[in-house]
C-alpha cells in the first residue's frame, strides 16, 4: 500500500474528478461485462426453465454452473502463464484473454437463445457451463488487469475498484429485469426468451468496447519454472500428473460442493437414491449443513494443497554423480509448487507478521452483511407482498447500492485507503440496526395522492431501512475490493486475488447458518418469560407477523423481538471487523512511520 499517512487531503472536486476519466469508463464497461453472465445462467435462466414447465429438481441442477465461480483460483495461474497466439501480441496478455472470454460468453448466450429447454435441455446445460467457465475466466483476468494497471497507488486502486463495482451492480439489474420484461407475454413485450437472450448476448459488445478502449498493459513477463536438477522422464511424469490431478479434482469438487451447498457432484458415490437423499438432506440442513460444508471446503483446500506438494525424486542428472543421488524435486512437483504454492507464500513473505492480520480482517470485514440471509423471509413476515418487495429491492435497492459504491470511492479518494477501511467497517456493521428498527414498524405504508388523483402506497420504513443497508454495503464492498487489490503482489495478481475472493466469505457462511435459529429461539424465549421488547410493538399493523407467528406458536410481538435480537446480534458481531481494521491500520501506520524513519536515517 502506497498511501502516505501525511498526504494532503483532497478537495471534493479533486476526489470526484478521476471518476469521470477514460480509465473509469473502461472499468465500468468491463465491470458490466463481468457481472452480466452469472445471472443469465442462474437466476434468470431458472425463470425461463420454470415457465417451460421443467421440474424444480431439474432446475436445481443448473446451480452447478456456479461452481466455477467459486473455484477461480484453480486455473488462475494458467491464465498468467499461457498467452494467446496473435491476440497477445496485438492486445497484450490480459486484454487478449478478456476479449476471448467475452467472445465465448457472447456466442454461448446466442446459442442458448436458439434452444428450446423442453427438447434441448442437455445442450442448454452445456452452453451454460461454457458461459460460466468463460465468465469466471473473464473475472480473473479483468481483476488482474485492473490491479496491475492501477499499480501500487491506493488512489488508482480506489478509482478502478469503484468503477468496476458500478458496472458490476448495473449488470445484475439489467440481466435480471430486462429479459423478463422482454419475454413476458402478459405485462411485457412478449417477444419470447430467445429474443431476450439474443439481446443480452448483444450487450456483451459493451465489454468488448471496454477492452478496445483500455490501454495496453506493459510487457507481461511469465516467471520461468525452476526445475532444478530434475531431468525429464515422460512415463513417470505422466503417472505423477494423473495422480496429482485426480487428488486435485476431488479437492475441487469438495470445495465447490461446500461453497454452493450442493453435493450432486458426488451422487454417483451413493449406493441408492435413498442414501443420497439422506446425505443431501443433512448437507443442506439449515441447522447442521454449514458445519459439514465448511469442513468440506477446508478439506478440499487441503487436498488441492496436497496435490501441489513437491515430491523428491532420485534421478541421475549428469555424469559423475552417483546413481540414486537425491535430487530436489520431480518436474511436476516443481511446476505445481511454483504455480500454486509460491504465489501464496509470496504474500506472507511480503507482509511478514502483518499477513495473517490482513487475511483475518478480509475474512471478517463483511460478516455482518453475510448474516442477512433471512432478509427475504423477514420482508414476507413483515406483511409486504412480493410485488412491493421486488420493486424496493430491484429498483430502489440497486440505486442505493450504486450510491454507496460512489460514496466508498469518494471516501477512499479524499481521505485515503486506511481511513476508508475503518469507515466501511463501521457503516457495514451498524447499518443492520436499521432492520432492527424496521422490525418495529411492520408493513406500515404511507399513502400519497398523485396529481392525477390516484393513490400510491409507498413503503417508507422498508425503503429507508433497505436503503441504509444497501448504501452501507456498497461502501464496504467497494472499499474491501480496493483494499484487497492494493495488497496483491505484481506478477501474482491473478492467483492471489482469485484466492482472496474465493475464501473471504467462509466465516460469514458459517455464522449465517444460525440466523434463523436465533430469530426463532429468541421469539420463543420472549413468550416464555425471557428477554422481550413487546412494548415496542404497540402500533404494529395487523398483518405484520400474523401468519408466521401463528405457525410458530408465538405472539406477533415475540417474533418481532426475535428479529430485533438477531439484527442487533448481526450488527454487534461486526465489531470484530471494526476492531481488526483499527488494529491493522494502527500497525500499518506504525510500520510506515518506522520505514520512513529508516529511509531518512540511511
Amino acid at each position: 500500500m502506497s498511501e502516505s499517512p501525511k498526504a494532503e487531503r483532497k478537495t471534493f472536486i479533486q476526489s470526484v474528478k478521476p471518476f469521470f476519466t477514460r480509465p473509469a469508463l473502461v472499468m465500468i464497461l468491463l465491470g458490466f461485462s463481468s457481472g452480466l453472465p452469472l445471472s443469465l445462467i442462474f437466476d434468470t435462466l431458472s425463470v425461463w426453465l420454470r415457465t417451460a414447465d421443467l421440474s424444480l429438481t431439474t432446475i436445481s441442477y443448473f446451480s452447478l454452473v456456479t461452481f466455477v465461480y467459486s473455484l477461480k483460483f484453480v486455473w488462475a495461474p494458467v491464465l498468467d502463464r499461457v498467452g494467446l497466439p496473435g491476440l497477445t501480441r496485438m492486445l497484450g496478455h490480459r486484454r487478449s484473454w478478456i476479449l476471448l472470454s467475452q467472445a465465448v460468453i457472447m456466442l454461448g448466450l446466442w446459442a442458448i437463445s436458439t434452444m428450446n429447454p423442453q427438447t434441448q435441455l442437455g445442450l442448454m446445460a452445456i452452453a451454460a457451463i461454457v458461459i460460466g467457465f468463460a465468465g469466471a475466466t473473464q473475472d480473473i483476468v479483468i481483476d488482474a488487469w485492473r490491479i496491475e494497471t492501477a499499480g501500487e497507488s491506493d488512489d488508482r486502486q480506489a478509482i478502478m475498484a469503484t468503477a468496476t463495482a458500478w458496472g458490476a451492480r448495473i449488470a445484475p439489474f439489467v440481466s435480471g429485469v430486462i429479459p423478463l420484461l422482454i419475454a413476458d407475454e402478459e405485462k411485457g413485450l412478449g417477444w419470447g426468451w430467445g429474443v431476450a437472450y439474443a439481446i443480452m448476448a448483444a450487450l456483451m459488445i459493451l465489454g468488448i468496447i471496454g477492452v478496445l478502449l483500455a490501454p495496453k498493459e506493459g510487457e507481461h513477463r511469465v516467471r520461468p519454472i525452476d526445475y532444478g536438477n530434475a531431468v525429464a522422464n515422460p512415463s513417470l511424469e505422466l503417472v505423477e500428473w494423473v495422480a496429482r490431478l485426480a487428488v486435485m479434482a476431488v479437492g475441487i469438487c469438495l470445495i465447490g460442493c461446500g461453497l454452493t451447498a450442493n453435493i450432486d457432484l458426488f451422487k454417483w458415490l451413493f449406493p441408492s437414491p435413498e442414501a443420497f437423499d439422506a446425505a443431501k438432506g443433512l448437507w443442506t440442513s439449515k441447522a447442521l449443513g454449514v458445519f459439514i460444508q465448511v469442513p468440506a471446503v477446508l478439506t478440499g483446500l487441503g487436498l488441492v494443497g496436497l496435490a501441489c506438494i513437491p515430491l523428491r525424486g532420485k534421478l541421475i542428472v549428469s555424469e559423475g554423480e552417483k546413481p540414486g543421488a537425491d535430487r530436489r524435486l520431480t518436474r511436476p512437483g516443481a511446476y505445481l509448487k511454483q504455480t500454486f504454492i509460491v504465489p501464496v507464500a509470496a504474500f506472507f513473505e511480503r507482509y511478514e507478521n502483518l499477513a495473517w492480520l490482513m487475511f483475518a480482517t478480509i475474512c471478517v470485514y463483511r460478516v455482518s452483511d453475510f448474516l442477512l440471509n433471512v432478509n427475504g423471509a423477514f420482508y414476507v413476515d413483515l406483511g409486504y407482498n412480493l410485488a412491493i418487495i421486488a420493486e424496493v429491492r430491484k429498483i430502489f435497492g440497486v440505486i442505493m447500492t450504486m450510491l454507496g459504491v460512489a460514496l466508498g470511492g469518494i471516501v477512499m479518494a479524499r481521505f485515503g485507503m486506511k481511513t476508508a477501511l475503518i469507515f466501511g467497517a463501521v457503516v457495514g456493521s451498524f447499518s443492520n440496526l436499521a432492520y432492527a428498527w424496521l422490525a418495529t414498524q411492520g408493513n406500515d405504508m404511507v399513502h400519497l395522492t398523485m396529481p392525477w388523483g390516484s393513490v400510491w402506497e409507498f413503503p417508507v420504513a422498508f425503503s429507508v431501512a433497505l436503503g441504509i443497508d444497501n448504501a452501507s454495503g456498497g461502501v464496504a464492498g467497494t472499499v474491501l475490493i480496493a483494499y484487497m487489490s492494493s495488497l496483491i503482489s505484481k506478477g501474482y495478481a491473478a492467483q492471489q486475488y482469485a484466492l482472496f475472493t474465493s475464501l473471504y466469505a467462509l466465516p460469514g457462511k458459517l455464522l449465517a447458518s444460525q440466523s434463523g435459529r436465533i430469530v426463532e429461539s429468541s421469539a420463543k424465549a420472549a413468550d416464555n418469560g425471557g428477554f422481550s421488547l413487546k412494548s415496542w410493538f404497540g402500533a404494529l399493523p395487523e398483518a405484520a407477523y400474523a401468519k408466521p407467528a401463528q405457525v410458530m406458536g408465538v405472539t406477533r410481538e415475540a417474533l418481532g423481538t426475535g428479529y430485533i435480537v438477531f439484527f442487533t446480534y448481526s450488527s454487534l458481531i461486526g465489531i470484530a471487523a471494526i476492531a481488526l481494521s483499527l488494529w491493522l491500520i494502527t500497525v500499518q501506520r506504525q510500520k510506515d512511520d518506522t520505514d520512513g524513519d529508516g529511509v531518512k536515517g540511511s
